[in-house]
C-alpha cells in the first residue's frame, strides 16, 4: 500500500530528503515513475540558487515546504525541485532522474524517442517528459497534478542508496550530496 507524502514529509535537511525520496514514485498528471536520483541543496551551500537570499526567481525555495521550485536551466529546460526545511530557510531537492513507470508513451511523445532509459535520465530530460514549466512553479506536491507516492510498509520500501558529488556546479564540488539508487541503468550519469 503507497501513502502520499505531505507537506510535513518535507520539512527536514535536504540531503535527508533527497535520501528518502531514492524509490518514491513521482507523478505529474498520471506520468511519472520511481525516484531513482536528487541533488540536496541548502541555503548554506554555496552552489544553491538559495545562497543569496530571495529574489523573485527562487522565491518558492524559501517555503513553505512540500511545494515544486521550478526554474530554467541552460535558457532551456525546466527542471523539477521539492522545496524542504522550515518557511523562509531555503532548501530543495532536484529530481535528476526517474525510471519510467506511467504514462510511457506520452512520455515517449513528449521526448520524441523510444528509449525508456533516456526518457528521463536528466533534469532536462525528466522536466520535458513530465511537461514540467514555470507554470507548476510554487505548487503544493499533494495536490494535482502532483503525487509522490511512498511504500506504507517501511520494508517495502528497503532501497540500496548511494551518494556522490553534484553534477554540473563550480561551487562546493566536493559535497556529496548527488543521491542514487544503487546499480540503476536510469540515472542520468553512473556514480
Amino acid at each position: 500500500m503507497n501513502r502520499l507524502l505531505r507537506p510535513s514529509d518535507f520539512e527536514g535537511n535536504s540531503d535527508e530528503i533527497a535520501r528518502m525520496l531514492i524509490g518514491t514514485t513521482l507523478l505529474v498528471d498520471g506520468a511519472g515513475g520511481r525516484i531513482v536520483e536528487t541533488e540536496a541543496y541548502d541555503r548554506l551551500d554555496p552552489a544553491s540558487h538559495s545562497f543569496s537570499g530571495p529574489t523573485p526567481r527562487n522565491e518558492v525555495m524559501f517555503g513553505p515546504p512540500g511545494r515544486v521550485y521550478v526554474y530554467r536551466s541552460y535558457g532551456i529546460h525546466w527542471c523539477l525541485n521539492f522545496v524542504c526545511r522550515e518557511k523562509g530557510h531555503g532548501a530543495g531537492v532536484l529530481i535528476r532522474a526517474i525510471e519510467p513507470t506511467h504514462g510511457i508513451d506520452l512520455m515517449r511523445a513528449r521526448r520524441g524517442m523510444d528509449d525508456v532509459r533516456q526518457l528521463c535520465s536528466g533534469p532536462g530530460k525528466l522536466g520535458q517528459a513530465l511537461a514540467i514549466t514555470r507554470a507548476l512553479n510554487g505548487m503544493r506536491l499533494d495536490q494535482s497534478p502532483f503525487g509522490v507516492l511512498v511504500a506504507e510498509n517501511e520494508l517495502d520500501r528497503t532501497v540500496k542508496v548511494v551518494a556522490g558529488p553534484r553534477i554540473g556546479i563550480t561551487k562546493a564540488m566536493e559535497v556529496h550530496w548527488r543521491f542514487g539508487e544503487a546499480g540503476s541503468k536510469f540515472l542520468s550519469r553512473k556514480f
